[in-house]
């Protein structure tokens, strides 16, 4: 009865929430404006990747922490006839990138790799979007632009939240003069009401509107960022945009409990490591407590530290290292995975080691969420990593560019910005791209589209999407209590287990007496989520952002 009382407690408050129903479209983002421009890009007979288009740009103006087109990301699709694609488009080093670059004389780590021009990776956001557009989408380019062009020409009103989230940064923007002009007003702080207009930004989607990404990589907006890149240290230069490409990969597919699994492929960390985590998990019985129980959330984290030690060490760009996919993913493998947990005790990181495999085979990001009335289904997921990523806005263009370098193993066994230690496969290169965790995922029942989930939060998010998909799965939620069920998440190092607070004290107490070491958080997460059931498209947006769920 005791293992019981913390569900019992939490199940109240999520019972009475339901998720947004409707038969034919659904959009499911961070902020509204977005939302609203997918669901009239659907409305007037877009697709799910046409929709994704309108999205994206629209949140580069409108959530500038994470929206952007000054960084990168991925996008995964799955399509009515079967068909599925990965497009990555996550930033790249500059060719004039170096292995030490982000050390000083001592061999210490500096601030470079996170804030100001020298942090910023090659961006791939435009030139992603138009790829996906090109070969997937329908409508004109000019039109999906349109309602990020109005947003930034002609303001929107600042929410509360985004004004608590540029107030909370108005010290690194102090640092950049453009930054500084817009993400500040006048020197004060923005209130919640205030009408926010980007007109630099406006007249950079107007060229990219006319132009495609050609201006982006080649045209003024090539030679204005380059040029400032040039007068304060940078390292992008026009040869690195021309020559930046979008990466067209297979998504990673798995199964688990009878569902099929489409996930994110390396360069991103997510999808390995949530097969792996599912793969352990199956088969345990950890659910039969109930979710919110000490048992259950004990072997999360134990599946999780294990996880982030093979992380440490194997996972990097697909283009400059073998991954050893197949061993991280094998059978035996995760058999002994699951075999070295013991259920009743927290293993100490130190004593959980990378696993040793043969040569392998030939804080701030944000998630959407597409499906269309044909069945098609589109999970993006992209970022400029920290919140507002480098904190520079290019001078003249109106957009922040990311801190992505910091995504690279800066020094082997350092953290980096978000704690996680990292490893060769990983180590800065020239046009390589940085390890990601961003793990935007389709779930498949009977081969049909059933649900999609993806969420931002640095090392977070692998950690997350696991959760919402075993709420849904195992625990029988509906998606918008499994996106609204507190959260766990551990990372191998630090030996942390981080609770978002909504668990009981006796869930913590019993956790603490198994060895844990807790750490309680505000939140963790932002997931945008759609099942489609019985009929119905069922969307989720996460009450722990001011996100928004609007269908059809």
């Amino acid at each position: 009865m005791r293992l019981l009382l913390p569900l019992l407690l939490v199940l109240p408050a999520l019972a009475a929430r339901q998720p947004v129903r409707a038969r034919e479209a659904m959009v499911v983002s961070r902020e509204a404006h977005a939302t609203d421009a997918g669901l009239a890009v659907l409305k007037s007979g877009g697709n799910a990747v046409d929709a994704a288009v309108a999205v994206g740009f629209a949140l580069a103006v409108t959530h500038p922490s994470a929206g952007n087109l000054g960084g990168g990301g991925f996008l995964l699709a799955r399509f009515a006839d079967g068909r599925a694609t990965f497009l990555d488009f996550r930033e790249r080093a500059p060719r004039a990138a170096t292995r030490g670059m982000y050390l000083d004389s001592a061999g210490r780590p500096t601030r470079d790799s996170r804030a100001g021009y020298r942090a910023a990776g090659v961006p791939g956001t435009v030139r992603g979007l138009e790829l996906a557009h090109r070969k997937y989408g329908r409508k004109a380019w000019s039109g999906l632009l349109a309602p990020a062009v109005a947003l930034a020409r002609d303001g929107f009103p600042v929410t509360f939240a985004l004004a608590r989230s540029l107030r909370g940064h108005c010290a690194v923007f102090d640092e950049f003069p453009d930054s500084k002009r817009i993400f500040l007003k006048d020197g004060l702080y923005w209130s919640p009401g205030d009408t926010l207009v980007q007109a630099d930004l406006a007249r950079t989607l107007e060229r990219i509107q006319r132009d495609g990404s050609k201006d982006f990589y080649e045209g003024e907006t090539a030679r204005l960022l380059t040029a400032d890149m040039q007068t304060n240290g940078g390292l992008i230069t026009l040869e690195d945009l021309k020559d930046y490409a979008v990466v067209e990969r297979e998504p990673l597919a798995g199964a688990y409990r009878g569902f099929g699994i489409l996930t994110a492929p390396p360069p991103s960390s997510g999808g390995i490591g949530l097969l792996q985590m599912l793969g352990v998990l199956e088969g345990t019985g950890y659910e039969k407590p109930g979710a919110g129980s000490a048992a259950a959330l004990h072997m999360l984290a134990e599946a999780m530290r294990r996880y982030f030690a093979d992380r440490s060490e194997h996972l990097g760009d697909p283009d400059f290292a073998r991954i050893p996919v197949s061993g991280l993913l094998s059978k035996s493998y995760i058999e002994a995975l699951r075999r070295s947990i013991d259920p009743e005790r927290a293993t100490p990181s130190l004593q959980v080691r990378p696993g040793r495999f043969a040569p392998a085979e030939s804080s701030e990001t944000t998630h959407y969420t597409i499906a269309d009335r044909e069945g098609n289904v589109v999970a993006v997921t992209y970022t400029l990593n920290g919140g507002f990523g480098a904190g520079v806005t290019a001078a003249g263009l109106g957009f922040l560019l990311n801190n992505e370098m910091d995504d690279f193993t800066v020094k082997p066994g350092e953290p980096n910005m978000y704690g996680v230690v990292q490893g060769e496969f990983n180590a800065i290169q020239p046009r390589k791209h940085p390890l990601s965790s961003m793990t935007p995922t389709i779930v498949l029942r009977d081969g049909r589209f059933y649900l999609a989930l993806g969420s931002p939060g640095g090392p977070t998010i692998i950690n997350t999407v696991l959760q919402v998909l075993v709420n849904v799965l195992d625990f029988r939620m509906n998606v918008r209590e499994a996106v609204e069920w507190p959260r766990i998440h551990h990372q191998w190092l630090p030996d942390t287990l981080q609770m978002e607070k909504g668990f009981s004290p006796d869930t913590v107490a019993l956790l603490r007496a198994r060895g844990h070491r807790v750490r309680t958080v505000e939140s963790q997460g932002e997931v945008a989520a759609i099942l489609s059931d019985g009929g119905w498209l069922q969307g989720a947006a996460d009450s722990r952002t001011e996100g928004t769920a609007r269908g059809y």
